[in-house]
């Protein structure tokens, strides 16, 4: 069965890597693509580097235009996705790559965003622990879906494992997160002009202020932290287009060992495909995953400090969010998971 895709906001850079992504996917067909200031335009005007969909014209973001499709993804500014969901309630599979969705709180909706609050949908990270084991098995069958916010699935994935086998304490976690200014959008803003980031590294959102935060504790919560989970974050631009380097730590629990601590992140993601522990003593670069659906991980164990520390290593555009969400919708369909995605990245 092939599939017909529509996909919103597929001028911005969010759209642009579904479009990128699925335009290899054997399941899919890609009927329609939207846009708001830039419909009428040809979609290679505004993402040359897709040549396979020179055909496709921008149309404009509207109930009418998305409906009567099998798979309808949301790209859209955060706040704006919300609008479409009961206009699109006869779609069988609705992902949404903004945030609209993913929160189970109104109360850090309200704190973090502001605005309507809708229903959260299934959340996109089919590798992170759960109660009982994976999100993965909360996607299968899903109708609507929540891809996530890259930085907090990033950081979510650094410590879940350790949360759910109750080796480091989630009361006093620290993140911080070189990230590229492309999770930010396409928008032109003055702090992400070239003039503004090039030789130069920006932290934004200090102190407790960043949107992904509650995100973050949620997903941990969810992983079987019991207490409060509290967490520093702290995110710097620096100049690089894509990707994200999170520097994550949390106190030792309960004395566990070198052995057991490492063997908590061995257990949940040894046979994972699109999440990797390195070997001791190795640790990732960016570099590594660009333009791949992979998360690659190092741990240390700071005795001196009594602190884990994990650092991880994502394409923001890819595993961050397109990836995950074209992952996702390969298990709600009861699509091989892999599907559509590559563990491989590009370099130079």
């Amino acid at each position: 069965m092939t599939y017909s895709v529509a996909v919103s906001g597929a001028s911005g850079y969010a759209g642009g890597e579904i479009l990128r992504l699925l335009a290899a996917h054997p399941d899919v067909q890609i009927t329609t693509v939207t846009a708001h200031s830039n419909a009428g335009d040809p979609l290679i005007d505004h993402q040359p580097h897709l040549r396979s969909l020179a055909h496709l014209v921008l149309e404009p973001t509207t109930p009418e235009v998305l409906a009567g499709h099998d798979i309808v993804f949301l790209a859209l500014p955060h706040g704006q996705s919300g609008q479409y969901t009961d206009a699109l309630a006869d779609t069988p599979l609705v992902i949404d790559a903004g945030a609209d969705h993913r929160l189970t709180s109104a109360a850090a909706w309200e704190q973090f965003y502001g605005g309507p609050f809708h229903d959260p949908w299934t959340y996109g990270v089919p590798e992170l622990p759960v109660a009982g084991g994976t999100q993965r098995a909360r996607l299968a069958g899903a109708r609507r879906i929540a891809a996530p916010g890259c930085n907090a699935s990033t950081v979510a994935l650094s410590l879940a494992p350790g949360v759910a086998a109750g080796v480091i304490d989630p009361s006093d976690i620290v993140s911080v997160l070189a990230v590229g200014p492309s999770g930010a959008g396409k928008s032109l803003k003055t702090n992400l002009l070239a003039a503004e980031i090039l030789g130069s590294a920006n932290p934004y959102a200090v102190g407790g202020t960043h949107r992904h935060i509650p995100e973050i504790q949620q997903a941990l919560t969810g992983a079987g932290a019991t207490g409060p989970v509290r967490v520093s974050f702290t995110p710097v631009l620096v100049p690089m287009a894509r990707g994200i380097l999170a520097t994550s730590s949390a106190p030792i629990a309960g004395g566990a060992t070198d052995a057991q601590i490492r063997a908590a992140w061995e257990d949940a993601y040894g046979d994972e495909t699109f999440v990797t522990l390195l070997p001791e003593g190795r640790f990732p670069r960016t570099a590594d995953v660009q333009g791949a659906n992979t998360a690659l991980m190092g741990l240390a164990i700071d005795r001196a400090a009594g602190r884990v520390v994990v650092v991880a290593a994502v394409d923001n555009l890819v595993k961050g969010t397109a990836g995950a969400a074209i992952q996702s919708m390969n298990i709600a369909l009861g699509l091989p998971e892999a599907t559509g995605l590559s563990v491989n990245g590009v370099a130079p």
